[in-house]
């Protein structure tokens, strides 16, 4: 490791003059008695003194204290038993005595006038305020230097990268869980920097980047440090918003100096979070101009091409918009690897659960299956926050343990929002809402292959939801067929449909719905080629996010008047068939779907085991299969 670099500061020199000051005035001045006005004026008359200097203030000079006694007082003599036999320097305040010049020339004795230089207040006077000068543009340079601190001005163009040894990072390979594909793509990367002459042997070398592409909160940066971690080298870590500052050229400075740094620390790993917010795209500023972050991005990419992988440096990025990043940075000899990091499946969720639940006191009633299959799409983030939230709700309630009850509970905190209590629906509201969240579940049950209700509710929560119906999948899912999207939107449209089964008419309270199940049909039309009369094409544009600014440039169509009017067309018939759908099955359940109804208003809250009493109920037909993972909410 490098020498700590010492840094210039002001107060060396206000400390070092203190230090001489006190020294002089301790060590090298002569030190006088004090004694009164009294007792020097009858030293003056007992012939008694060698030679005064006569200041502004003071009166200071020799005297001989030899017979003494036979001269003076004895509450005078009690003044100068200090004195030791022999000539003794002494000082006294001077008074407004006319007199004096006469008696000392009297006395025959020797006597200067001296002007008293207050040198150590004429040395604070400018020494002071310059100390406080200093300090405030100090803190000055600091401020306009941002958070890196320092010298402020004088290294703005320094990199704010952090610095992590091998004891700071405390993060392994066994603290991230549910990412086993990107885990076995970095332990290359491990064991290149471990072992960099293995990979030489037969003529290969490390990919000179590593760029981590994924969803927010599924564990990039913790990846980044577990490499680290592992290796045990230096690792410096930068966001690419720190690059940026209001000075031209300073991000390419920082650049400079973060490859700089890891030079001459190597091995190590540079570490780039958000990289978005430094590559993005060269050119898609649609206002034009001479961009700053341009410089910057440049400066990036000269010196990925300068660096030599074979000396154990190595360039970790991550970035949730990959789309946006320029193409000169995914290049071949730039970042020559791209590292998905998903959202885990349920295998995944379990692993990252059994990681973070060692932390928590848990129930024997736990099963982080049960747990995973209750989460489909959450993040590792999202999933340690569900944790814990869990752990507070125990707490709350003043529990020694966390249940499996906490974590249901959690789970509908985090998806549908904070229950309102104070929100008081009337009879006639809470009645509507019953039938639509049952209209749900009633489709839910009734259509095949779709994924169980775990639980309705008609307790009000977040901003605007009403009551919601939560199912649980029975596995991931990542093909769906024309069939099951139609049923998905029969079920999102169940809560409408009930509406007008049961009151003949229609509310507000499905817009939610009605928005989801557009989008279906939408996608199906538009992305997916699944209408019959439009046939196997593709009619959403391909253009790239970054290039699509509202309000500046219209997004084109690339599709005729025709055949938008033919999208809308379709889009409208696979919606209004699978109302239809709903609105024939609840119809066939009017009897179940009453009783259901009546049993929420009572309970407000139905799980599992009521839904199943309710089904085996005698009412309409209609047997129960499960539905696809989806929160509907009035």
């Amino acid at each position: 490791m490098e020498p700590r670099q010492q840094q210039f500061s002001i107060w060396y020199f206000v400390f070092a003059l203190l230090l001489i000051l006190v020294l002089q005035n301790f060590l090298f001045a002569p030190h006088a008695e004090t004694l009164s006005y009294s007792s020097f004026k009858a030293l003056l008359g007992a012939g008694k003194l060698e030679d005064v200097a006569i200041g502004e203030q003071t009166i200071s000079g020799t005297l001989r204290n030899e017979g003494l006694e036979t001269l003076l007082p004895a509450e005078k003599l009690a003044e100068l038993k200090k004195f030791e036999p022999g000539a003794h320097p002494f000082v006294t305040v001077r008074v407004n005595d006319p007199d004096l010049v006469k008696e000392l020339e009297a006395a025959k004795v020797r006597f200067t006038g001296r002007i008293d230089s207050n040198w150590m207040g004429t040395l604070l006077s400018w020494i002071l305020p310059a100390v406080i000068f200093f300090a405030i543009w100090g803190l000055l340079m600091k401020r306009m230097g941002g958070a890196g601190g320092g010298m402020g001005m004088l290294e703005i163009g320094k990199s704010k990268a952090k610095i992590y040894m091998e004891k700071d990072t405390k993060v392994t390979f066994d603290d991230v869980a549910g990412v086993d594909e990107a885990k076995e793509e970095l332990k290359e990367v491990v064991t290149f920097l471990k072992e960099p002459g293995r990979y030489g042997r037969l003529g290969a070398h490390i990919p000179k980047g590593v760029l981590l592409v994924g969803p927010p909160g599924t564990g990039k940066t913790l990846l980044a440090r577990a490499v680290a971690g592992e290796t045990g080298v230096p690792f410096l870590s930068i966001s690419g918003s720190e690059f940026v500052e209001m000075f031209v050229g300073v991000g390419a400075a920082r650049v400079r100096d973060l490859f700089q740094q890891a030079r001459g620390k190597a091995p190590a790993i540079i570490f780039i979070d958000e990289l978005d917010a430094l590559g993005r795209a060269r050119g898609a500023n649609p206002m034009g101009g001479h961009d700053e972050k341009e410089q910057t991005l440049n400066q990036l990419l000269v010196e990925m091409d300068g660096f030599d992988p074979g000396k154990g440096l190595v360039l970790l990025a991550a970035t949730n918009r990959p789309e946006i990043l320029d193409p000169a940075l995914l290049r071949a000899g730039r970042f020559d690897r791209q590292v998905l990091v998903d959202r885990p499946d349920k295998i995944g969720r379990v692993q990252i659960l059994n990681v973070h639940l060692k932390k928590v006191h848990l129930d024997a009633d736990v099963d982080p299956e049960q747990i995973a299959a209750l989460t489909p799409g959450f993040s590792g983030a999202d999933l340690a926050n569900l944790i814990n939230e869990a752990a507070l709700l125990a707490t709350r309630r003043g529990a020694n343990a966390v249940t499996l009850d906490d974590f249901t509970r959690a789970i509908e905190r985090i998806v549908a929002g904070l229950e309102k209590k104070n929100r008081l629906l009337n009879p006639k509201e809470r009645e509507v809402v019953a039938h639509h969240e049952m209209g749900h579940a009633l489709v839910a049950m009734g259509l095949p292959n779709m994924d169980p209700v775990h639980k309705i509710s008609i307790i009000p929560r977040g901003i605007g939801a009403l009551g919601y119906t939560i199912q649980r999948p029975t596995e991931d899912r990542f093909l769906m067929t024309r069939e099951e999207l139609e049923n998905k939107m029969a079920v999102l449209l169940g809560g409408r449909a009930a509406e007008h089964v049961v009151f003949g008419h229609l509310s507000t309270g499905a817009a939610d719905d009605l928005a989801k199940a557009t989008d279906i049909a939408r996608g199906m039309v538009m992305r997916y080629g699944m209408d019959e009369k439009l046939g196997h094409v593709s009619l959403e544009s391909s253009r790239p996010a970054f290039l699509e600014v509202p309000g500046v440039f219209p997004h084109a169509r690339e599709y005729s008047e025709e055949t938008a009017r033919d999208i809308d067309c379709a889009v409208h018939d696979i919606v209004q068939s699978a109302f239809d759908r709903a609105v024939r099955l609840l119809t066939q359940q009017r009897e179940r779907l009453e009783q259901g109804a009546r049993l929420l208003l009572q309970k407000e809250t139905l799980g599992e085991q009521d839904l199943k009493t309710l089904q085996a109920s005698p009412g309409s037909q209609g047997t129960t299969l499960p539905t696809a993972a989806a929160k509907s909410s009035q």
